[in-house]
Order: structure tokens, then C-alpha cells, then sequence
């Protein structure tokens, strides 16, 4: 069986998307329509240098995403399962039909925009350091403000929080044998601190219809499948709830799953599946 696993943010880069702009004229001329400015333009030179800006990161790599699928589609290739890790949810949520390209458009650039209000805030990377050791560390030191935001892999966690809690809580983690990296993010996204957008966000994802999915879903935030009336629940949940990234792909491979496609820009999530694969046999 297959999944096709969808990118969020992070995987953007200058001249991602090149080789799709040109076979899907229809969308990128819709994309433009929708954002105010060209797909393209932004994706293949970043004359502004705004691609890493979430506002512009997110509409970008849905983008991106889509017309890989569309890609994939057209070549016969279909999967039994689709993911998105954080952004990528709604590529997915495209993939299977609950909502059209226009409208996942709509909805993401909503997103990108509430996201990107939010700031006094970051996130790091964890290496090495299984969570039940870096919740003892955080416990242990009082930083209870940090958040665990990501679930990559076994061996990779990301937290998020306010940046003075997140350089509190550096030196216990390197000192628990924990590699550290903070990330290119200007806010603390999937933690508590993201609740100002939450009401927001359900509104807005109100003035939408949801069709019932033709392919299942993992949901990020309960890593096990969505059900049709749980669409608004777990878009506006998953603005401060954790990626469950591991448990999501561990759900796929105990169900059969034994081919994983990256659809979308780079190979991180290649590399987490392969670690989670690995890590999760022995």
C-alpha cells in the first residue's frame, strides 16, 4: 500500500515548483487571481525575498504541493493514504477531494495571514533526546511556558515558546546529551500561544463546504484518521495542538503501508519516515 506525504513549512525554496508552473496554466492563473500577485514570480526568484515569510510561505507551498499531486495523478500513480505534516494537512485534505484548489487557496492564505500576526515567540529542534527525557528536563527546571510542537521522529522533537523560555530551556537540554537548533521562524506556531487565531480561524473556515473525503486523511493532531464532520475541529485544533508525526506514520505502516511519496518540495519528510521506519523495528 501507499501514502503520499505532504510538506509543510521549511521545505520552501527559491525555484521550487519550475517544472509544474508551465503544465498547470489553469491553476497558477487562478493562484495569481486569488493572492493578488504571481505564483511563479514568487516561487522561482523571490524578487522581494518574502518566500520565507509565512504569510507567503504557506499559499507557496500549497501551490506547490497540489500541482505535484496533480502531476502524480496524471501519471497514474494513486495512494491508499494521504498525510500533510502541519501545512501540508491541507495539500492532503486537497488530495482527497474535501475541498477544490481555489478554495484550499482561499483557506490557506487565511491561515498564513493569522500566523503571521503572531510574534514574540519561536521554536528549536530537539536532536537526540527522546521526549519523555526532554519533559523530565523541562519539568525538572520549571519551564513549563515550552511547548512541544512537533513529534518528527523518535529522535527529533520540536518545542515552542517564547524565546526567553526557549534559551532557558537550551542549557538543560544540551547538558541531557540533547542537540539544540533554533529555527527561521517568527513566532512560536502549534503551541498555546497560537490561540489568538483560533476563533478567527473557525469563523472564517465557516463560510466553506466540505466535501466527504475520497481517501483517508491522518489527522496531525490525533495521527489517526479524519472523519468527514471533523474538518473545522481539527484545521482550527491544529494551530496549537502538536504535529504527531511519528505516531501518524507508525498508524500507516501497522495498516499496511510499506511505500511512502514525498509530493511537494525536498525530502525532509523522507528522512522522518525513514527514521521513524527504522528506529520504530528495532
Amino acid at each position: 500500500m501507499k501514502a503520499f506525504v505532504f510538506p509543510g513549512q521549511g521545505s520552501q525554496s527559491v525555484g521550487m515548483g519550475k517544472e509544474l508552473f508551465r503544465e498547470f496554466p489553469h491553476h497558477v492563473r487562478r493562484a495569481d487571481e486569488i493572492l493578488g500577485y504571481s505564483i511563479e514570480t514568487l516561487c522561482l526568484h523571490d524578487p522581494d525575498k518574502t518566500l520565507s515569510r509565512t504569510e507567503f510561505t504557506q499559499p507557496a507551498l500549497f501551490v506547490v504541493n497540489a500541482l505535484s499531486h496533480l502531476k502524480r495523478v496524471a501519471g497514474g500513480s494513486r495512494p491508499d493514504f494521504l498525510a500533510g505534516h502541519s501545512l501540508g494537512e491541507y495539500s492532503a485534505l486537497f488530495a482527497a477531494g474535501v475541498f477544490d484548489f481555489e478554495d484550499g487557496l482561499r483557506i490557506v492564505r487565511m491561515r498564513g495571514q493569522l500566523m503571521s500576526e503572531a510574534s514574540g515567540g519561536g521554536m528549536a529542534a530537539v536532536i537526540g533526546c527522546d521526549v519523555d527525557a526532554i519533559r523530565r528536563t523541562l519539568q525538572a527546571h520549571g519551564l513549563s511556558g515550552v511547548d512541544i510542537a512537533n513529534f518528527n521522529s523518535p529522535r527529533q522533537t520540536v518545542l515552542s515558546g517564547l524565546l526567553p523560555d526557549l534559551e532557558a530551556a537550551r542549557p538543560h537540554l544540551e547538558q541531557a546529551g540533547a542537540g539544540f537548533i533554533p529555527l527561521p521562524v517568527s513566532a512560536p506556531f502549534h503551541s498555546r500561544y497560537m490561540a489568538h487565531a483560533k476563533d478567527r480561524f473557525e469563523a472564517f473556515l465557516r463560510n466553506f463546504q466540505f466535501r466527504p473525503l475520497q481517501i483517508p486523511v491522518i489527522a496531525n493532531v490525533s495521527a489517526v484518521p479524519y472523519q468527514d464532520h471533523q474538518v473545522i475541529h481539527n484545521l482550527k485544533e491544529q494551530l496549537c495542538g502538536s504535529v504527531r508525526w511519528t505516531e501518524s506514520i507508525e498508524y500507516l505502516a501497522a495498516r499496511g503501508v510499506d511505500a511512502f511519496e514525498e509530493v511537494g518540495p525536498g525530502t525532509v519528510l523522507t528522512r522522518l519516515v525513514r527514521d521513524i521506519r527504522q528506529l520504530s523495528a528495532t
